[in-house]
């Protein structure tokens, strides 16, 4: 193996990183082993997986099938375009499946290759379809604060955490945001989930209904500190939306492919969506890919439209064959080891040894939601005063004890506090689960200190 010191000097010297400022990179973690929910460095440290990598990971590490897929599509027929004219069958038949996956109105899908891209796509296909319905005004995007949507430019305007604008600005037009149904730091009074979902009614009103195209909201929202909503509040987002003609669109690229303990999630609260957007787990990130889920009406517009009015929204790789040969393995693992269906008891297992952590004096909130989880840290209980700062220490004691947890970083205004993240993958054994919450008990105490 080369050496360390050469690869990390190599690193430093050529590599720009996602999130990137040197002083990140002083120590990194070269990783070159995963088996499971384990990962390995070049040093032979091993440490939990505990949000399975960027929470993408869902099958677990080291899956040689998903390997051999790859090799197998490879090497009859690697790559084709899919553009208008041309198509492939690893692409046909994933399409198939995943309309049958998906909610009960999902007709059609665009496949892209991540998530920022998946949501660019939706924010054009909303737009399309009202300039094909006749109702070209139609242009604004609603999204929430804490939301997480990607960081191209579209994408970014619509992500609700201020902290990946700064250096980027301005946003793109006719991009607004409301309140997230936050339980924690409500301050609405009243039923969190009306409350918040009547927000977006009110903005709808003030902006005009024929000035709005769409709504795009996380089921739950994971990166800005796993946000879960409350039962009523998507039952009432999708009145609203169809009250006011606003296409919802469902940020799914967290949430889809069982990390909820379903399929996708908005199916809890028995509500369908007009747009999906997918990525991560649709191939446990063994593969880049992403897409839409269109409902039949999205699709039928697409599919009526004169040729003047054709969607003209085309990528490189879109239906990328050996991709999507590698997601048709993955729902095979998904669905063959009841990983979807496991989720939920591993979840509530979680969520139960993470409750135990109340008793630390910095532990202001415990929330969860399926295998996802938050603990928010705070410097004050009863005032809920935002931990600021706190998270980047909790993140290094628990690194040093083999766990690997993602930090949602607070703010102020908004108020939120540094929020431990933890998703691990779908296949993680009970006694990892159970290890993850030990060390983090103890990631927490030392840091505290």
């Amino acid at each position: 193996m080369e050496r360390l010191d050469v690869l990390v000097r190599e690193d430093q010297e050529h590599l720009i990183h996602p999130l990137h400022h040197p002083q990140d990179h002083q120590h990194p973690l070269m990783m070159v082993e995963g088996r499971g929910a384990i990962l390995k460095d070049a040093e032979g440290r091993e440490y939990i997986d505990g949000l399975s990598c960027l929470w993408n990971v869902n099958a677990g590490h080291g899956r040689a099938e998903l390997a051999q897929a790859a090799a197998e599509q490879m090497a009859r027929l690697a790559f084709v375009s899919s553009y208008a004219g041309m198509s492939n069958i690893p692409a046909v038949h994933l399409a198939e499946r995943l309309v049958a996956l998906a909610y009960p109105n999902t007709s059609g899908v665009y496949f892209t290759t991540g998530g920022a891209e998946s949501n660019e796509s939706a924010f054009k296909m909303a737009r399309y379809y009202w300039k094909v319905r006749g109702r070209p005004s139609k242009v604004k995007i609603i999204s929430r604060t804490h939301a997480y949507h990607g960081l191209t430019l579209g994408a970014m305007s619509a992500t609700g955490m201020a902290a990946f604008h700064k250096m980027f600005g301005p946003l793109a037009p006719e991009f607004l945001q409301i309140p997230a149904p936050y339980a924690y730091r409500w301050t609405g009074g009243g039923d969190v989930g009306i409350g918040a979902a009547d927000a977006l009614e009110q903005a709808i009103k003030r902006e005009g209904p024929d000035t709005v195209a769409a709504f795009i909201a996380e089921p739950v929202q994971g990166a800005g500190g796993v946000i879960v909503p409350p039962p009523t509040y998507f039952p009432r987002i999708r009145e609203i939306c169809d009250r006011h003609d606003v296409l919802f669109i469902a940020d799914e690229v967290i949430t889809g492919f069982g990390r909820t303990g379903r399929w996708f999630a908005l199916g809890h609260w028995g509500v369908q969506p007009d747009l999906v957007t997918f990525a991560k787990g649709v191939t446990s990130a063994y593969l880049p890919l992403g897409g839409v889920l269109a409902s039949r009406k999205v699709h039928d517009a697409v599919l009526e439209a004169p040729p003047d009015k054709k969607f003209m929204h085309a990528a490189t790789y879109s239906g990328h064959p050996t991709c999507c040969a590698v997601a048709l393995r993955n729902l095979d693992i998904l669905d063959k080891e009841g990983l979807v269906e496991r989720a939920g008891p591993m979840g509530r297992r979680l969520l139960a040894g993470l409750e135990t952590l109340r008793d630390l004096p910095v532990v202001g909130d415990v929330r969860g939601f399926g295998l996802m989880c938050g603990v928010e840290l705070v410097t004050d209980k009863k005032a809920k005063t935002p931990a600021l700062g706190l998270g980047g220490r909790v993140i290094q004691e628990a690194r040093s004890r083999g766990l690997l947890p993602r930090l949602r970083v607070g703010s102020a205004d908004p108020p939120i506090g540094d929020t431990i993240c933890l998703a691990p993958p779908l296949m993680t054994p009970p006694e990892t689960i159970d290890k993850i919450v030990e060390i983090l008990r103890a990631a927490l105490t030392a840091a505290a200190r």
